[in-house]
């Protein structure tokens, strides 16, 4: 079978993404995995395989505008790495475009230092759609091995976040991960729904957004053949999702933080954010920039190497 062809893009060069690519690429082992076009400067990638300690065989180097990039500094959220991002990961987009490559696996970026560079945009994932010239549904979704999650609502106030659940989006964020699921090769995905107030309002002692909204959302998912379950309440379905005897493939919430505290306690190190809904398959490790650490050589490269083996089996799927 053909390998996959991958674009990674080394991320923030004032962080530690060029430290992550360099542990990615120095055993070898993601380069017999895919076709990889590297994307990032040549003195912050050889500053990363300083830090790290570690050389690699260069893969195909991908030829644009900010191989010569060099004016970062470290753990700064600047103008100059802003745009140098920005450039970075318009040229892999162009990539996809052309055919060149079938995913995009990038190290962490850091939305300070992508709005110093222009970036207009609330987040990447809104980036990217505009970028792709897409206009369906997306979601950012979080991955730890084999549980993922996606939310109705994102990068918006707590006090907006009941008005901007509806039935139709909780459908749609079912459908979402059900097909980004399916993409990574979950034949037969199990979703679960979490409820939005406390004791997933207590048959509406404690708000009625379970009873009028949500679960009518999860009855329209099933009716277009999606099968899902719930809502349940936020406070145990983690703990239901997890069980080894019958747990989820997926977990709906409803607003940012009631998924991602769950899911950064279970393994911080290790998960992965995935650009849901788009046509291009986009990956990258769902922790930051860690500017306090950059250049220390101390990089946990866990949630860069299970980015990089998702982008290649969605790449596949």
């Amino acid at each position: 079978m053909a390998r996959p062809r991958i674009a990674l893009f080394a991320g923030d060069p004032a962080g530690i993404g060029p430290e992550l690519v360099a542990r990615l690429l120095a055993d070898g082992t993601a380069a017999r995995r895919a076709e990889i076009v590297l994307i990032g400067s040549r003195a912050a990638l050889e500053d990363g395989m300083r830090i790290a300690g570690r050389r690699f065989l260069e893969p195909r180097l991908a030829d644009w505008n900010g191989l010569d990039d060099r004016d970062f500094t470290r753990g700064v959220a600047g103008a100059a790495n802003g745009r140098h991002m920005l450039a970075g990961l318009a040229h892999a987009v162009a990539l996809f475009k052309a055919g060149d490559v079938e995913a995009l696996c990038f190290a962490p970026l850091n939305k300070s230092a992508l709005r110093a560079g222009g970036m207009q945009h609330p987040d990447e994932l809104h980036w990217f759609r505009e970028a792709l010239d897409f206009d369906g549904a997306c979601v950012e979704l979080n991955v730890l091995e084999t549980l993922w999650t996606s939310r109705v609502t994102s990068h918006v106030p707590l006090a907006a976040v009941a008005a901007s659940i509806t039935r139709d989006n909780v459908a749609e964020s079912i459908a979402l991960i059900h097909a980004s699921l399916v993409r990574a090769g979950v034949a037969q995905p199990r979703i679960a729904v979490c409820g939005l107030n406390p004791h997933n309002g207590d048959n509406g002692a404690f708000g009625r957004e379970e009873i009028d909204v949500i679960a009518p959302g999860v009855e329209m998912a099933r009716v277009r053949g999606i099968p899902a379950e719930g809502p349940f309440p936020a406070d145990t379905i983690f703990v239901r999702a997890t069980r080894k005897d019958g747990g989820y493939d997926g977990v709906v919430t409803m607003y940012h933080d009631q998924g991602q505290i769950a899911m950064k306690l279970l393994g911080f190190d290790r998960g992965v954010t995935v650009q849901g809904g788009l046509p291009m398959p986009i990956t990258t490790p769902a922790h930051g920039t860690a500017y306090d650490i950059a250049g220390r050589g101390v990089a946990n490269d866990g949630a860069m190497r299970n980015a990089f083996d998702l982008a290649c089996r969605m790449a596949a799927g």
